[in-house]
Formats: structure tokens, sequence, C-alpha cells
């Protein structure tokens, strides 16, 4: 097929029957909210099925171990986006690779769902790992494709889909945290049916829906180049199974060792990003000088997620251990809190919209925006500080402590995450501005790898401290970027 215009591609959907959008957008919005509903049912009692004795239907890992498991998938899935976002690219097309995606993430739920051994569990990881990558990139890309160029509705359309992605969350822990009382599996269970609808969803309606759109491989291999790209897939493989096959029975694999390994990856592969593209003779000098700004808003960034991720690990045990899960006269339970982060952003997201529209001309600069944004997520943490000290370490704490930690982060988070979006497309070089947006996600990417080190350090002996480190670090970083945004908005602006 001849390469199509992005004019004829949206030419070829539907453009009203979705509140007034394409009717693609019916297809990918339900794709993506079953899609998040079965990755964040899944998330919000994954921690506790590593950690709760095989008696109570886990696994039996120690604490530390399955925090730090925890952490490194979630490192993982933003690593596994570069090879989805390559593949749709340039082997198979945005479509193929969600419903690849897809079945592999469904595939990993009915893995996890049935009862077997921590191998089985692995498996499900690699999975979910895989599909996810393929997926969640893909699925946002193909939003763009559905609209006409420069049509006004875009943003409105990315905000509605965008409303899906935190419905999904929200509900999903709700229904598979009450069901992690009666069994695990029995919730991943509903996370694997959950990813089984979406992706009828999207069987379904695709062809009268998004009508070319996701078809087309933007920049496929020529021949020789996918004869190479086989060739060498193939000897990874082999290579890989050989290794495997010797390392593991001598115990040279240890998960230990392939958490320390995602931990130094999750730092190299952005910084060679970064140094590929500054060095590129594609990149110009305007360009090298938004590269050195966007350098203290990527760390600002990784600071950010360090502490919002842990809200499915460290703050999850909090919930689980410290919390009085009997404080509203009912069981709660510790799943419950997952629910929180989509439902303050559902809440908050349009009112910081309107706020940010009616300062108009005064408008805090994006430093300053990313600034106040680690400056709510150290405070996140600084009050998880108070309940001890007013009640004594032991004390089991009242559930609303951490209903404010989670309103805070998620200010911050509102402050810093659609701005980064945005800053990430105007400050890309121009030849690498997808890769520029792969390089964004990284920073979640090696936050997580720096917390699958960290979290291991808490402890009811370090808990104070723990919080009060990260909590007091982020906040002082906060206030570094806030002094030394006219600086980089000066790099911005040249």
């Amino acid at each position: 097929m001849s390469r199509l215009s992005h004019k004829e591609i949206a030419d070829s959907v539907p453009q009203k029957g979705f509140f007034g959008h394409p009717k693609g957008l019916f297809t990918l919005f339900f794709t993506e909210f079953w899609e998040r509903f079965s990755y964040y049912g899944m998330r919000a009692i994954l921690v506790f099925y590593m950690y709760y004795e095989v008696s109570e239907g886990g696994l039996g890992l120690s604490e530390p171990l399955a925090l730090s498991i925890m952490s490194i998938y979630g490192s993982l899935v933003y690593m596994s986006g570069i090879i989805g976002g390559w593949l749709a690219d340039r082997v198979f097309g945005t479509s193929k690779a969600v419903f690849y995606g897809g079945v592999l993430i469904m595939l990993g739920h009915i893995a996890l769902a049935i009862p077997g051994n921590v191998a089985l569990f692995f498996i499900s990881m690699v999975l979910i790992v895989l599909g996810t990558g393929l997926l969640k990139p893909n699925v946002s890309s193909a939003v763009g494709e559905i609209y006409p160029k420069d049509d006004h509705r875009l943003d409105a359309g990315f905000s509605i889909f965008y409303m899906g992605i935190n419905l999904g969350g929200f509900l999903a822990p709700l229904i598979v945290g009450a069901l992690m009382g009666v069994s695990f599996h029995l919730g991943f269970a509903v996370a694997a049916v959950g990813m089984f609808i979406g992706l009828v969803t999207f069987v379904i309606t695709k062809k009268k829906n998004l009508g070319l759109a996701g078809t087309q491989v933007p920049n496929p291999l020529t021949p020789d180049e996918k004869k190479k790209w086989i060739r060498n897939t193939a000897i990874a493989v082999v290579f890989l199974a050989i290794a495997l096959a010797v390392m593991v029975p001598q115990g040279w694999v240890t998960i230990e060792g392939v958490i320390a390994l995602v931990g130094v990856l999750g730092i190299l592969i952005p910084t060679a990003y970064f140094i590929v593209m500054y060095r590129s003779p594609k990149t110009t000098p305007t360009e090298q000088s938004r590269l050195i700004a966007y350098i203290p808003l990527f760390i600002a960034s990784v600071m950010f997620w360090a502490i919002q991720e842990q809200g499915s690990t460290i703050l999850a045990r909090y919930a689980d251990k410290r919390t009085d899960l009997n404080a509203f006269g009912f069981e709660i339970s510790p799943a419950w809190f997952q629910s929180l982060n989509p439902l303050f952003i559902i809440i908050l997201a349009p009112l910081f919209a309107w706020m940010w529209t009616r300062l108009g001309d005064r408008n805090p600069s994006i430093p300053r925006k990313f600034s106040f944004g680690l400056l709510f997520a150290g405070l996140s943490f600084l009050v998880i500080l108070l309940p001890g000290m007013l009640g004594g370490e032991d004390a089991l704490v009242n559930p609303m402590w951490l209903v404010l930690s989670y309103f805070l982060v998620v200010l911050g988070e509102l402050c810093l995450s659609p701005v980064g979006l945005a800053a990430t497309t105007r400050l890309a070089p121009a030849a690498f501005s997808a890769q520029t947006m792969s390089l964004w996600f990284l920073s979640n990417a090696a936050a997580q790898a720096i917390n699958a080190q960290i979290v291991k350090l808490n402890t009811p002996e370090t808990e104070n401290l723990y919080f009060g480190t990260i909590g007091g670090l982020a906040i002082v970083l906060g206030i570094f970027l806030f002094l030394a945004a006219p600086k980089i908005v000066k790099f911005i602006k040249e």
C-alpha cells in the first residue's frame, strides 16, 4: 500500500459520533479504559500478593524484595515503550501493536490468575511488560491520527481520552481490592477479563470507527533492513537463551542482580539519549541550548516520580501495616487507596486547566511549575511523619493522613506532568521529536529504577528518616529549581 497522508487517514475516520468527536475516539477510549482497568487493578494488589505469606494466598517473598520487584516492574514497563514505539513505526503499525499488546497483557493476567509458583509469576511479569510497551504508547499515538491536521477538537479529544485512563485507574482498585480478601487470583482474573473486554471492543469497532488509522507503518524497514533485523533478533534470542541456560543453573542469575542491572540501565539509557541528541549534527545550536535547559527539568521529573510512584510500594505497605483500616466502621481494603490518585486527577485537572488559562501572562514559567510540583511531592512525604510523631511509631494511624499524602502529590503531578509533556514537545530537537517524548517517559523509568534500590531502606526503625530525607530532598531541589528558573528560561528562549 502506498504511503498515505495524514489527511487521507483522518478522512477515512467517521468524524462525528462520540461527543462531537471522531468515532474512533470511542474505540480508543474504551480500549485504553479497559487496559488501564486491568493494569491498575493488578498493580493495586500485586505488592501484597508478593509479600503475603503462602498461607494467606501470597508468594511469601520478603517485604524489601517485593517492594524492589514492584519498582523494577514499573521501570521496565516504561522502558518497554521504546521498543513498542519502534516496532509500530518500523514493523507493523499502531493498530497491530495495540492488538498484540492487549493479547500479551491478557495472557499475563491469566498467568497471575493461575495459582502457581514464583516462576509463573515472573513469566506473567514479562508478558505484561512487553504487552504494555506495545499498547500504551501506540493507543495514545492513534488518537492523533484520527483528527484532521490542526483540528481544534484535538486537545479536547485527548482530555476525553485521558479521562478514560483515570476512570479505569479509579474503578479497578476498588473492585480488585475488594476481591483481594477472597483470593488474589480472583482479583487478577478480573483484571484479565477487563483486558479481554478491551480487546473485544477494539477488534469489533476498529474497522468501522478507525478507518485507516493505525494501519500504516510510518517508516517501514526496507527488505534488507528487515532481513538484518530478523537475523540480529534471532541471534540475540539464541544468545540470551544459551546464556540463561548456563547461568541460571549455576546460580549466577539472581533477582537481586536483575534489580541492580535495571537500576543501572534506568540511568544509562536516558543519559545516552541526551548525549546522542546533543552531539548529533542534526541538532542545531539553538536546539542544543534547549536540551541543556531540559536537563534540570528531567532531573526534577525523576525526583518527582520517585515519590509519586511509591504510592504503589511504600505507601501501599503503609496502608496495609500502619493504617487503621477500620476507621469508618467497616473494613477498608489497603488496595483502595490506589484509587485516590486518579480520583483527585479527575476532580482537579479541569480546575488546573482553568487556572493556567486564567493566569494568562502571569503564568509561572515551566521551571517554576516544576518547582511547585517538587514542593508538593516533598510535602506529601513529610506529612507521613506527623502521625508517627504525634501518636507513636507503633500506633495505627488515621487513614486521612494517607488521603492527605495522595492529595498533595496529585497537586504536584498536575503542576509537573502535563507541563512536562508540553515542554518536551517544545524543547525537542526537530530530528528527535519522537525520541524526546520517549526520553520524557524514561524519567519515570529512571525514578522507579532508583526506587528499586532505595525502598529496601524503609523499615519500621528507619521510617521517619526515610520519609524525612526523601521529602526534604524534593523540597530543596524544588527551591533550587525555583531560584534557577530565570537562567533556565534564557536557555529555552535562545
